[in-house]
């Protein structure tokens, strides 16, 4: 039994004098019809000629989401094509609105399909909504152009610099889901287009509204579409990535800045540290608009460093985001793969399995010799102590509950003591040092941090020592007017705050 071929032609854009003399034949010879929509303008030229027909809209009804819907088109024509002793081999016309290998998924997955199953299939095209677009809108694609469907819009895919049509716009739910992805990139009084049925006759709609009125009082259906002309405001394109790229790369070039041309890794190496301990300054401080700027300048470090290996041909930034994708990726099989997590517990052991097997993969474990190796080596000393000690205790090296590790740094205290008896200065600082690993060690066993612990001590000591200052400042005194009993008060006062 031979199977059905399908021919897939386009309706055009909506007005039926636009519908080319081809499809009109192909339409008027054909025997059987199906349409993915009646739901066009077109229809009515059909149901004039009295061409018969079959719909799909009422697929529309029986799912809940537009990729169900056009699988189960797809699935029912290639069953027709497949099936059936009376059609057999007759051949099957799919009328589609505009032209079909413009946002038409039906017709990706009979492409993709219809080969496998033996089932010949031959696609014509017809005028999309985007000559009509293009025509009534008064813009040239060769400037630039993006399409986008409106049901998948992600900011990530906008770019101001280019003229952009969203399409698919059949209702304000949809409107309102591209608002919100606009308003991502662009400001919210930014001016955009709402076209509905561009192109025909007596029922084309233009209409300009800033972008946080695109769901309101308007009536979207399956001819509408978005457009976001497109701008030179730099306004807007020093909101990507690639511009900050671009700046960066001007800075370094010949024509740029003399003192950023003249920097290599080490110059600026410390530049990278200040700008950490600034960024974290904000951190503390809960200071958004503080966060805003100093994460700025740490990415600028990073923009920089790369950049200089950029120009000698090592990597680029783009490479440094690509592997920084893959790893998190590889890292989170529990997020991108099939392995459970239930709790932060079971993410964190996800994690280190997979970050072991990535150096077992890229063969850094063979470079160790040491448990200990791989810490940084310029990491802030209590910091360091935490994490050797974490190492340590990862094979054992570690006791079993926090009662002798109390009693650790009481020894380490008395030793501490026995050495300033002593007026032994090296030894106070050896025995000092002990003293700060043993306190390091007991901040494992209460899961607290101890850079974090100390940071908020520091906060608290400033904070109250502040208080003190006030304190002098309303009584008229100054620090040589006063005493430790007085400043004790004080002290005191402001824990109490």
């Amino acid at each position: 039994m031979a199977h059905s071929p399908i021919t897939i032609v386009g309706l055009g854009s909506g007005d039926p004098d636009q519908l080319t003399l081809g499809i009109w034949r192909r339409l008027q010879s054909a025997k059987r019809v199906f349409v993915r929509t009646e739901h066009h303008p077109v229809m009515a030229l059909l149901k004039e000629q009295g061409i018969a027909y079959e719909s799909f809209d009422g697929v529309y009804e029986q799912h809940d989401s537009f990729p169900e819907v056009y699988e189960a088109i797809a699935s029912r024509l290639l069953k027709e094509a497949t099936s059936g002793a009376e059609t057999s081999g007759e051949a099957i016309l799919y009328a589609v609105p505009g032209h079909p290998m413009v946002a038409e998924r039906t017709v990706q997955l009979l492409r993709e399909r219809c080969s496998e199953a033996g089932v010949a299939l031959d696609v014509l095209g017809g005028e999309s909504f985007l000559d009509a677009a293009f025509a009534s809108l008064g813009f040239d694609p060769i400037e630039g152009f993006s399409l986008l469907d409106a049901a998948e819009l992600q900011p990530s895919a906008l770019q101001p610099q280019l003229h952009t049509v969203i399409g698919q716009v059949y209702d304000v739910f949809t409107a309102s889901d591209v608002k919100l992805a606009l308003m991502e990139r662009y400001p919210e009084d930014y001016e955009v287009v709402i076209g509905h049925a561009l192109g025909v006759g007596g029922q084309e709609q233009i209409v300009r509204v800033p972008i946080y009125e695109l769901d309101r009082d308007q009536a979207y259906g399956n001819l509408s579409i978005i457009y976001v002309p497109r701008s030179e405001d730099p306004a807007l394109r020093n909101r990507t990535f690639d511009r900050l790229h671009e700046i960066v790369r001007i800075l370094r070039s010949p024509e740029g800045c003399p003192w950023d041309r003249e920097q290599t890794h080490q110059s600026i190496r410390k530049n990278f540290i200040e700008e950490l301990y600034e960024a974290l300054e904000a951190l503390d401080n809960d200071d958004p608009a503080g966060m805003q700027e100093e994460f700025g300048d740490v990415i600028l470090q990073v923009m920089l460093h790369s950049q200089m290996e950029e120009e000698v041909g090592a990597f680029s930034v783009y490479d440094v985001i690509q592997t920084l994708n893959e790893k998190l990726i590889f890292r989170h099989p529990h997020v991108f793969g099939d392995t459970g997590a239930q709790n932060a517990d079971e993410a964190l052991a996800n994690w280190e399995g997979m970050k072991a097997e990535e150096k077992k993969r890229k063969g850094t474990d063979a470079d160790r010799k040491s448990q200990l190796d791989g810490i940084p080596p310029d990491l802030p000393a209590l910091m360091k102590a935490y994490k050797l000690q974490k190492k340590a205790a990862k094979v054992g090296f570690d006791w079993d509950e926090l009662g002798p590790v109390l009693a650790k740094i009481e020894e380490e205290l008395r030793e501490l003591r026995e050495a300033i008896s002593a007026e032994d200065k090296e030894k106070q600082a050896d025995e000092l040092g002990d003293l700060l690993f043993a306190v390091v060690n007991a901040s494992r066993f209460i899961d607290a941090d101890p850079e974090e612990a100390l940071s908020r001590t520091n906060r608290k000591f400033k904070s109250r020592f502040q208080y003190i200052e006030e304190q002098l400042r309303i009584n008229g005194k100054t620090f040589d007017q006063t005493d430790l009993l007085e400043m004790d008060r004080w002290w005191e006062e402001a824990k109490r705050q």
